[in-house]
């Protein structure tokens, strides 16, 4: 019996541990679909970030 009781302790601590986990991960998942979203619909998504021009370079471009 008491084997028993240690055994579901121990499970529902699992279980409340991978929640915590899964629950922890929701926010930055879900920051990263809104920044997905705003860039289509920004139609900026032909380029990527490494293709765009910095600061310094769309001022020598500018003239």
């Amino acid at each position: 019996m008491t084997l028993f009781v240690l055994a579901s302790f121990g499970c529902l601590t699992l279980l409340l541990t991978q929640i915590s986990e899964v629950l922890s991960k929701v926010p930055p998942i879900i920051r990263a679909w809104r920044r997905v979203q705003n860039e289509l619909r920004r139609g900026d998504h032909d380029r990527s970030a490494a293709d765009r021009p910095g600061p310094e370079e769309a001022a020598e471009e500018g003239g």
